[in-house]
């Protein structure tokens, strides 16, 4: 089969699949209408209150990080 003849084999398929698409889109759009009872002319806002506030500490739980083990420098390497 000529290589011309399968891409318009599968660009005819493609655009079948397309428009089957777009009829099943539309068929099955209709079905499902808006309805006004789910949605109210003035809804009405909730105004809990969720935040607590609190004041910052003065200074940080840990000012600084220690390593648990220590290492030497091997020789022949710049000590830092």
């Amino acid at each position: 089969m000529n290589s011309t003849k399968l891409k318009v084999m599968f660009a005819t398929a493609g655009a079948g699949a397309v428009l089957a698409m777009g009829a099943l889109t539309v068929a099955l759009g209709a079905v499902h209408a808006p309805s006004d009872s789910l949605v109210s002319d003035t809804p009405t806002a909730t105004l809990g209150e969720t935040a607590t506030t609190t004041t910052a500490p003065s200074a940080p739980e840990t000012p600084v990080a220690t390593p648990p083990v220590t290492a030497t420098t091997p020789e022949g390497f710049a000590t830092p």
